[in-house]
């Protein structure tokens, strides 16, 4: 199930004694966690039924004493671990007997409680017997990264479901720009949106005014001047997030440049050029580019910036450097070794 579906059932009434949201995306978990919170008990029931704990500061006793108990005045309790991933779980060696209280209450858990585990960040171990026993008596959400070729498709439907209107290039943009952290990307569109019109269609203008993107000055045109080896605008743009680091860290810029020479190396080895914008995962305006770019970058030389960026990746982390160097001069130095 989506986490759409597992909200829509939610809203029918129909619940699991147990959620599992577990996985590397913590957007969909945040998603299905929140809504149980806000809007499962109304406010006059949260009082009584209504738990909250957070992994860290509890254990699986304390977790399952709350989750044994009835609900007051109400048809159900709620339950819910935030980061579930730091609670101790029960150790399955050796049989003992606390494995043995948290595996037969997962087994045959109470009916009248809606226990919620937000396990996120990474995968819950599939071979353990909770698992197992969760998967049976409850639901299990698994929340996965979304690629980054699949980030601008996202980004269209999201807008498009808070019944706004996004061009390609605009989505495009906020990709390149944002990364692929959901949480991050939704918490921008929904702050842009509280300055545009429903009837006005997002374009790269208004994402750039909203989000504080510069119009002239961010990777998106560093991309496009490296392309056509543009050498004094690949230096200003460079100047400009030297001056200005925490709104353009070297580690995003650094990751979105091995993403555009990754995929330019792909472009190299697409037997047919007409199906590049689909095997490259990008909207079909952006293929002159790369076409740009590959005529100016041969595959060897592709793979001499590929090895530079995890280079100057390292050095911008304190690796395989030598002496203090400012974040800005190692961007400069590795533009001017990619651009000769």
């Amino acid at each position: 199930m989506t986490a759409a579906e597992i909200i829509k059932d939610i809203k029918a009434r129909k619940f699991k004694p147990v959620y599992l949201l577990h996985g590397e995306e913590s957007y969909y978990i945040d998603e299905v966690t929140d809504y149980i919170e806000e809007k499962l008990l109304s406010d006059a029931e949260k009082g009584f039924n209504q738990t909250v704990l957070y992994g860290k500061d509890t254990d699986m006793a304390t977790v399952l004493g709350a989750a044994k108990r009835y609900p007051m005045m109400s048809d159900f309790q709620v339950v819910i671990v935030k980061e579930a991933q730091d609670l101790k779980w029960a150790k399955e060696e050796g049989n003992s007997k606390e494995a043995e209280f948290v595996l037969n209450y997962f087994e045959k858990p109470l009916s009248s409680t809606i226990l919620v585990l937000a396990f996120k960040y990474a995968n819950f171990d599939k071979r353990k017997k909770i698992y197992k026993a969760i998967s049976k008596s409850g639901l299990i959400f698994q929340s996965d990264a979304v690629r980054d070729y699949k980030i601008v498709a996202w980004i269209e439907d999201f807008v498009k479901s808070k019944g706004y209107k996004i061009d390609q290039q605009a989505s495009a943009l906020m990709a390149e720009y944002l990364g692929t952290d959901l949480s991050k990307i939704a918490n921008e569109i929904e702050k842009l949106m509280l300055n545009v019109a429903k009837d006005v269609v997002i374009n790269t203008d208004l994402v750039q005014k909203n989000i504080g993107i510069s119009k002239e000055y961010n990777v998106f045109e560093l991309q496009k001047a490296l392309a056509i080896r543009d050498v004094l605008k690949c230096n200003k743009i460079i100047n400009y997030f030297a001056s200005n680091p925490k709104a353009n860290p070297t580690v995003m810029v650094l990751a979105n440049l091995g993403g555009y020479f990754t995929k330019l190396l792909k472009y190299h080895y697409i037997p047919n050029k007409a199906d590049a914008a689909s095997a490259l995962g990008v909207p079909p305006f952006f293929v002159k580019d790369y076409e740009m770019a590959a005529r100016n970058y041969n595959t060897g030389k592709v793979f001499q910036v590929i090895s530079l960026l995890r280079e100057y990746d390292l050095k911008s982390k304190g690796l395989d450097s030598t002496g203090n160097v400012e974040d800005g001069e190692l961007l400069k130095e590795l533009v001017f070794k990619i651009v000769h």
